[in-house]
């Protein structure tokens, strides 16, 4: 008896963790463990079904046979959970990849930058125009050489070429440093701080930026990526929090002081324009005084509006007044203009500030809205979407977990009368 009682209750709680795991299964958390979470739910949750469908006809004590029927009866609700998640997901899929019509979906394509795993999946969106671009990362790259990697790539571009379209925006994670996703195949780099740091004369420091920026230029452009992620331009104020694990903004930074900063930034962005190669100023409004890593949790910049224009901002301000450089929106809170909503979907910042105020009319992208901020926020990446774009975003990025990109533009699709504002 003890023992049937010690197995049922350690039944019951491995049931209750499958339930919690079948919850969560679809969130970006788990994507890079999601397929082997699946394997794990399906057969635990049947083997916990067929573990207490036994024990039913074998126990006739009546509270074995509750616990029984409440072994059996979890491990259905697991199951179910966990196959229903699965159901709805591909039955967006194929609604996008299928089901809508390339002119639908051409609608909402246009503002989407996507990551992808297999380069099937890719090359079925671009054929239906359901995007706009593709984000190439590391797990792009493995096991591939450098001609693979570069067909790839042309692959996807012939097939915009075909249908008389713009090219496809091709674009990476190419910051140099901690953040080098292409390397190897390409050249390893520094970040742009040690290159500062180690030069003290401008014109040296000038001079090493636009070498540096040539080499990455050159190699971006000839593999086929036309856009990279850098540089970034947050300030350096010395924000260390040992629960940052992805952000770490304090060993990307170029530097403390906004001038160079702006200096460097604008000499590296003219230099990648010169291989058409589009750089991207990030993450507006400034992540340097942010203590938390908003991948995996909420954010607040609670400095104000006008500490953050005569140091924070200067950057951005002069290279998206002189220069056709992106501007990443990341997902802090800017609490001085809106409590409620991240940067990356906030209309007052967007709609307010920086389209009416600053009268910007450059290309506004969200950074990676696969972040805790994003997903976990009260509006979900649906709802955060949906305002980004009406609030005056152009692009939306969806890159380490490409599935919610089906989610999304389903959720697009359901007939939402939106009226996107951004200038592309």
């Amino acid at each position: 008896m003890m023992i049937f009682m010690i197995t049922a209750i350690a039944q019951i709680l491995i049931a209750i963790v499958l339930i919690v795991l079948s919850t969560q299964l679809r969130t970006p958390s788990l994507a890079s463990i999601r397929d082997i979470i699946l394997v794990f739910l399906l057969l635990g949750s049947s083997l916990l079904i067929l573990s207490g469908c036994l024990q039913l006809r074998q126990k006739n004590w009546n509270l074995q046979k509750g616990m029984a029927f409440a072994i059996a009866f979890l491990g259905v609700v697991g199951l179910t959970i966990t196959v229903a998640n699965e159901a709805q997901f591909y039955w967006q899929k194929y609604r996008v990849v299928l089901g809508a019509e390339v002119e639908s979906l051409e609608v909402f394509g246009k503002h989407f930058i996507v990551g992808y795993k297999d380069i099937n999946d890719a090359v079925k969106l671009v054929e239906k125009r359901a995007i706009a671009g593709v984000f190439i990362t590391t797990r792009n790259i493995e096991n591939k050489t450098y001609e693979e990697i570069k067909t790839e790539l042309e692959t996807l571009q012939e097939i915009r070429r075909s249908q008389g379209l713009s090219p496809l925006w091709i674009a990476t994670d190419q910051e140099g440093g901690i953040v080098s996703r292409l390397s190897p195949p390409l050249t390893y780099l520094p970040s742009l701080s040690e290159i500062v740091a180690k030069e003290k004369n401008i014109e040296n420091i000038k001079k090493a930026v636009i070498e540096y920026a040539s080499t990455q230029g050159r190699e971006l452009s000839d593999l086929g990526i036309n856009v990279n992620f850098a540089p970034v331009v947050d300030l350096n104020k010395g924000v260390v929090n040992q629960r940052d694990r992805y952000s770490q903004i304090y060993r990307r930074a170029i530097s403390d002081d906004s001038k160079i900063v702006t200096l460097v930034a604008k000499w590296y962005c003219d230099t990648l324009e010169q291989f058409d190669v589009k750089c991207t100023i990030k993450h507006f409004p400034g992540l340097g005084r942010v203590e938390n890593d908003t991948h995996v949790t909420d954010a607040e910049l609670n400095a104000s509006v006008e500490e953050l224009e005569r140091d924070d901002w200067i950057p951005f301000r002069e290279i998206m007044k002189k220069s056709s450089a992106w501007t990443m929106l990341g997902h802090a809170k800017l609490m001085a203009l809106d409590t409620q909503y991240p940067v990356s979907f906030s209309p007052p910042v967007i709609r307010e500030l920086i389209r009416e105020k600053w009268q910007y009319r450059g290309i506004l992208i969200t950074d990676d809205l696969c972040m805790k901020a994003v997903y976990g926020s009260s509006e979900g990446i649906n709802g955060a979407i949906k305002k980004a774009l009406i609030s005056g975003v152009d692009l939306l990025l969806i890159a380490y977990d490409p599935d919610l990109y089906y989610e999304a533009m389903a959720s697009l699709l359901q007939g939402h009368r939106l009226q996107p504002t951004g200038t592309r």
